[in-house]
């Protein structure tokens, strides 16, 4: 008989059974079909698979799923709430924030993460927090200022 494994992802309280070697990230998007985590470098670089576990981004594609028990999870599929985009998504959109896309769902878990923990962090700050992340069509500067725009409104 599998174990199975139970946590919360974006808020509601599910369960899968657990399967050597599955990583949360495949889990999210095949069994939850959550795609918005993106398998980027597959080896915890490039920051595309961030999600949130107990308020601290990480890299998903590292995480195995025994990790997860009984943790609460958000991926960017949970930070909307009825309709409406949280304050760090709302902000990447007023900055033009994104260009392809790909990288911009781990983008905003990663400065959501950021926030949690400095909620107010300087602009030096910000660019050591984004540091890991990679995008390489260029939308750094406009990255940098929704993150200082969300900072101003965001209640953590």
């Amino acid at each position: 008989m599998a174990e199975i494994i139970q946590f919360e992802l974006n808020g509601k309280k599910v369960e899968i059974p657990l399967e050597k070697g599955q990583t949360l990230l495949w889990v999210l998007r095949d069994n939850f079909n959550l795609t918005g985590t993106k398998y980027g470098c597959g080896e915890g670089y490039c920051g595309a698979c961030t999600v949130i576990i107990n308020g601290e981004a990480v890299r998903s594609c590292g995480i195995a799923m025994e990790d997860v028990a009984g943790k609460k999870i958000t991926t960017i599929e949970g930070m909307s709430v009825n309709g409406k985009l949280h304050p760090v998504q709302q902000a990447f959109v007023d900055h033009d924030a994104l260009q392809c896309g790909f990288c911009t769902p781990g983008m905003i878990m990663n400065a959501y993460g950021l926030l949690l923990k400095t909620p107010h962090p300087s602009r030096e700050q910000i660019i050591e927090g984004m540091e890991d992340n990679l995008c390489r069509c260029g939308a750094h500067v406009r990255i940098i200022e929704a993150i200082e725009s969300a900072s101003k409104v965001l209640k953590v």
